[in-house]
């Protein structure tokens, strides 16, 4: 294991003033929008936005000369404010994953920015924006190796596990619910336009702007995901990925809470599916969370499954060369049949299946689901019933995590669900005692 690491106290890049001020002047001229370029005329708007430029380039600089960062035994320390200064203790041993993220305004000048998700966390615990892409990759192993225990001094050699194929990518994005109702969404923006044909550049440009919002949601996902990949080592998985943003993260497998496999119904005849982990600690909105958890985007239904029960073998069992663990391949109790009166169409696709290392629940007619969550995860088990579900005697066991992902076991009988929370209590109090046994053993 790698011993307590002293850094000391660093500043961000010196450019860090100059990308801020143009990021936050590219917000100003996306506020005023294209009306606002009409009103003010070319040559004050440029005037404006030159002195946003420097006001913010200037207020950025202030807070720039009072930041910085360093390491103090096992703790990321973060000084910064203006007026009222702060200080920002983060312990390495709470660190959920590290994300080195490139956004396009800082690729141009070769910076990056470092991400740190911890346990219980809302929102991205100080990110250091931004510092050279080698300092933050540097900085990245260093307390990734704090982390985790690995020490950083030993390059290990990653194992790809998964690589998107792009043109499969743009693909499966047409065969989406927000693509289908594109045409609806384009026409609600073109037939105003052409119902009244006085084209100004300004009128043009708003309806170019708003005809690109109908396809904001696959453009995003595309955007997000393109190149993406996954590999494992000994310390993390590393994930790869975006198109005008770079995003390199760092997940500890022991960090996983849990995995779902998506079967969408347009993607079941070509035999696709897709994946996605849940890791506590990540914040921001859903946009983020899809980034963050995105395991595999799309692929065959055999590679995405090889994949998921690889990820899943290495959040269960931290010894190198973990055997994978295929959920799909679980057999699962089904609802008894009296459930069909609450579920006549999803009652034969319900089921539950588990193990001593994993507890795995599908369900879904449409959109078929497979959520499996590594026993040693589990943070609670709830068993609730509805008044209907009272009236036919059956009830619902949930599996609560440290994430946002449950293993929901629907519509079970009674008696049942009560066994059954009851020996998924004593199941993932066995799984934790022996991951940390199979931990000491590294």
């Amino acid at each position: 294991m790698s011993g307590p690491l002293t850094l000391p106290r660093r500043r961000l890049h010196p450019l860090t003033p100059l990308v801020r001020g143009a990021k936050f002047v590219a917000l100003a001229a996306v506020a005023v929008s294209w009306r606002g370029l009409g009103d003010l005329g070319l040559e004050h708007w440029l005037l404006a936005m030159t002195a946003i430029l420097v006001l913010a380039v200037l207020m950025s600089a202030a807070l720039w000369a009072v930041t910085g960062y360093e390491v103090i035994g096992r703790e990321l320390r973060v000084h910064e404010g203006l007026l009222s200064r702060r200080v920002r203790t983060i312990p390495l041993d709470r660190v959920q994953a590290i994300d080195v993220v490139r956004p396009a305004l800082a690729r141009v000048f070769g910076l990056a920015e470092l991400r740190l998700e911890v346990i219980g966390g809302g929102k991205t615990e100080a990110p250091l924006a931004y510092l050279t892409v080698a300092d933050a990759t540097e900085l990245r192993t260093s307390l990734l190796g704090m982390a985790t225990g690995a020490s950083p001094a030993e390059p290990a050699a990653e194992r790809a596990l998964f690589a998107v194929d792009n043109g499969r990518l743009l693909l499966a994005q047409l065969l989406t619910p927000p693509m289908l109702s594109v045409p609806v969404g384009a026409a609600f923006v073109v037939w105003p336009a052409l119902a009244h044909p006085d084209w100004t550049l300004i009128g043009a440009a708003s309806t170019i702007t708003a005809f690109l919002g109908v396809f904001q949601v696959p453009v995003r996902r595309v955007l997000d995901e393109w190149d993406f990949r996954i590999a494992d080592d000994t310390a993390a998985l590393r994930l790869h990925q975006g198109l005008l943003n770079k995003r390199s993260q760092s997940v500890p497998p022991r960090r996983v809470q849990g995995i779902k496999i998506t079967w969408p119904l347009l993607w079941r005849g070509a035999g696709w599916a897709r994946a996605r982990m849940d890791v506590a600690g990540y914040g921001g909105g859903d946009g983020e969370q899809l980034r963050a958890g995105t395991l595999v985007p799309v692929a065959r239904s055999a590679h995405t499954v090889a994949v998921a029960a690889t990820v899943l073998g290495s959040a269960v069992d931290p010894r190198p060369g973990p055997a994978p663990i295929d959920a799909a391949a679980l057999p699962v109790s089904r609802p008894p049949a009296r459930a069909r009166w609450l579920a006549p169409l999803a009652w034969s696709r319900i089921g539950v299946a588990v193990t001593d290392d994993v507890v795995a629940v599908r369900e879904g007619v449409l959109t078929r689901e497979l959520t499996a969550v590594p026993l040693a995860r589990v943070q609670s088990v709830r068993v609730t019933q509805g008044p209907l579900q009272r009236l036919l005697s059956l009830a619902t066991v949930t599996v609560d995590t440290a994430g946002g992902l449950h293993a929901t076991a629907r519509l079970r009988d009674a008696a049942d669900a009560y066994r059954l929370a009851g020996e998924l209590a004593v199941l993932s109090r066995t799984a934790r005692h022996t991951f940390s046994a199979r931990r000491a053993v590294l």
